[in-house]
């Protein structure tokens, strides 16, 4: 009898005892893999942020905002203050998506003080909802599909007077050297200034220009 109650309590302490080694092990288990995934989440932030913050050095300001080469055209564009009309219009003529897409698309994005050269009554055609179809065909004329920088340009250029591309809307721009910069001109020869160039988007590239480039 003293022998089995012996054997009985040793068995109970050595049940015990397993248990508590078990329950040991696999709360030691629990914090290693909590501690592998805060350092993986610490690694991940890491380089989010060191992501960021190179996304920010590269990022060149337009209208007193920063225009992120990770950010869409109609994104970065949204956030200037000096390209509100032209944000206003791609909106009105539905085309915000296709401007959101892969592309990429080189645009010449006109000022909000290219717009007020442009006379009362033109600006009025063309937010009249009949007009659509103008106004798409107006704002697809700043954009050429291809990314081409300012050096592409250039090269273009090399030992020509001028060099022209097609537009999305099927219309030409023709650019020139001049005053040791590159101008753009439509098709009704109105000159355009770049005043910022080789603004990188995450589907395109983006110059800024100083006046409307209206098709024939």
């Amino acid at each position: 009898m003293l022998f089995r109650s012996i054997k009985t309590a040793s068995a109970a302490a050595i049940a015990l005892t397993l248990a508590a080694c078990a329950s040991t092990g696999n709360s030691a288990s629990e914090d290693a893999m909590l501690e592998d995934n805060a350092m993986m989440a610490q690694e991940a932030n890491m380089e989010k942020d060191s992501m960021m913050e190179g996304d920010m050095m590269d990022a060149p300001m337009v209208g007193g905002a920063a225009m992120y080469p990770s950010k869409t055209i109609v994104e970065n564009a949204s956030a200037a203050d000096n390209l509100t009309t032209l944000v206003s219009l791609v909106k009105q003529a539905e085309l915000v998506e296709t401007l959101s897409g892969p592309g990429p698309f080189t645009v010449f994005a006109p000022t909000d003080s290219a717009f007020e050269m442009v006379p009362s009554d033109t600006i009025s055609a063309l937010t009249d909802p009949a007009n659509k179809d103008m106004l798409t065909k107006v704002l697809t004329a700043h954009v050429i599909s291809g990314k081409i920088t300012s050096s592409d340009l250039a090269d273009a250029l090399e030992g020509k007077a001028r060099y022209s591309a097609t537009t999305v809307s099927g219309d030409t721009l023709t650019f020139y050297r001049m005053d040791g910069g590159i101008r753009v001109a439509d098709e009704n020869g109105t000159l355009a200034m770049i005043e910022n160039a080789d603004v990188m988007q995450s589907n395109g590239v983006v110059h800024v220009v100083n006046s409307v480039l209206v098709p024939k």
